[in-house]
């Protein structure tokens, strides 16, 4: 349709947000009066907008003629009123919100270049917040539906209850009952593992990338704590089974071992990516799996280890910082349409307990809040010994929240698996369930 004609369009905006609230409420968040050339219209705008941010409601006429409070203002106010003579007041609302849409999109970007500009040239320098500031105006989203509406849509909603939901096994027959049949294959998910320091994080996250591999996919691990040839090796000795220590007697072995994995997987695909801790944001590992993406690299999984050594320019202290970290993360499974598995610590409460709660995510339990399933792990005294690494289910949006499991280790090879020799707590768990001694919600 050609190239929208912005200053012509800041008349459009300033009459909609006027006359129309619900325009005004869904725009709001992404407005700013400086991206408006027409300095009368970025004066009213800034009236209206701050009235809204601070009552949220719109102004009345009233309202906002109580705020000229000088001639200037008043004169402005009129002018503005008076160039909605040149407009048709008639429009397509998918049209208005599109042409909105490309208008903040548009302005937000060439300020982000401008302050960019001015910070550089002031020597203040941070490549991580400029492509914050770049990725945030390039990715602004204004929707102008209602959404669904339940009663007049009904037959929508009927045909999405037919549908299979399609799931990636971990390969654990308890967790993919518990996920009701594994990792939504779709994302829009984020997936954690709580465990103490040593427990075994990154062997759970090297078998879930080794086990959803098997199947013919494609998973990106993305190590924020161990480099990449440290991670070929705990995925080399998971595939040959070929024990840790003697990798390294035995290269020839090794590779004729993954030869042979490759031709009878020919479709499985493992990417291994390290960065130094703290040094990347969500943005540049959205960045980097764009750029695979663009090559013909499409992950079925991202495996992240680990969420709190993602660095986030955003946020006041720990807690603001970890939970900004989870929602940008979060919303790259959408991006991707891909479900992200990461790990966390738990804090000094829950090193001892059995199963620890929400409550012992350490640094944030915003991060807590974001994750749409949480898993777990820990060791009674012994488990070492026996060879024995406990799961439980703390939180579970698509399942049941409750429940704990046991999986044999080898840490030979630092396989996982779920033996049929140890005992499943699971029954004692539904029995309790049953006669109403555990709360289901908790």
């Amino acid at each position: 349709m050609g190239k929208l004609d912005t200053d012509f369009f800041e008349n459009i905006i300033i009459y909609n947000l006027l006359t129309d609230e619900l325009y005004l409420g869904t725009i709001v968040d992404a407005l700013e009066p400086k991206y408006f050339t027409n300095k009368n219209i970025s004066k009213i705008v800034a009236l209206i907008t701050e009235f809204y941010l601070s009552r949220n409601s719109p102004p009345t006429v009233t309202e906002l003629k109580a705020k000229l409070d000088t001639n200037e203002l008043k004169e402005t106010f009129k002018g503005v009123v008076k160039s909605f003579e040149d407009i048709d007041k008639k429009y397509n609302k998918e049209e208005l919100y599109e042409n909105t849409e490309e208008f903040i999109k548009q302005k937000a970007v060439y300020h982000t270049m401008l302050e960019t500009a001015d910070k550089c040239q002031a020597g203040h320098v941070d490549t991580g917040q400029i492509l914050e500031h770049f990725t945030k105006a390039c990715t602004i989203n204004i929707s102008g539906g209602i959404g669904l509406n339940y009663f007049s849509d009904i037959d929508v909603c009927i045909e999405d209850l037919k549908k299979e939901e399609a799931y990636i096994s971990s390969r654990w027959e308890w967790l993919d009952r518990k996920l009701n049949g594994g990792f939504l294959e779709t994302g829009k998910s984020l997936y954690l593992i709580a465990g103490a320091t040593n427990v075994g994080k990154s062997i759970f996250l090297g078998n879930i990338a080794t086990n959803v591999a098997s199947q013919g996919k494609t998973v990106v691990v993305v190590s924020l704590e161990m480099s990449e040839l440290m991670y070929a090796k705990r995925l080399s000795t998971s595939i040959t089974q070929i024990p840790i220590n003697t990798l390294h007697t035995s290269p020839d072995d090794v590779k004729q071992k993954i030869v042979s994995y490759k031709t009878t997987h020919p479709d499985s695909r493992l990417i291994i990516k390290e960065f130094p801790p703290n040094a990347i944001t969500a943005s540049h590992l959205n960045g980097y799996l764009q750029k695979l993406t663009h090559q013909g690299i499409k992950p079925d999984m991202v495996v992240l280890d680990y969420i709190n050594l993602l660095h986030c320019p955003m946020g006041n202290n720990s807690y603001e910082r970890v939970k900004h970290a989870a929602e940008q993360v979060r919303a790259l499974s959408y991006t991707f349409g891909c479900p992200f598995v990461t790990a966390t610590q738990i804090n000094r409460g829950g090193l001892n307990e059995q199963n620890p709660g929400v409550e012992s995510i350490s640094e944030s339990i915003g991060l807590a809040a974001t994750a749409d399933v949480i898993m777990s792990i820990w060791q009674d005294e012994g488990d070492v010994d026996l060879g024995v690494i406990r799961m439980g289910m703390v939180k579970n949006r698509y399942g049941q929240n409750y429940g704990t499991t046991a999986l044999a280790i080898d840490y030979a090879t630092l396989t996982l698996t779920q033996a049929d020799a140890i005992i499943n707590t699971e029954e004692a768990d539904d029995v309790d369930l049953a006669f109403g001694m555990i709360d289901e919600d908790n």
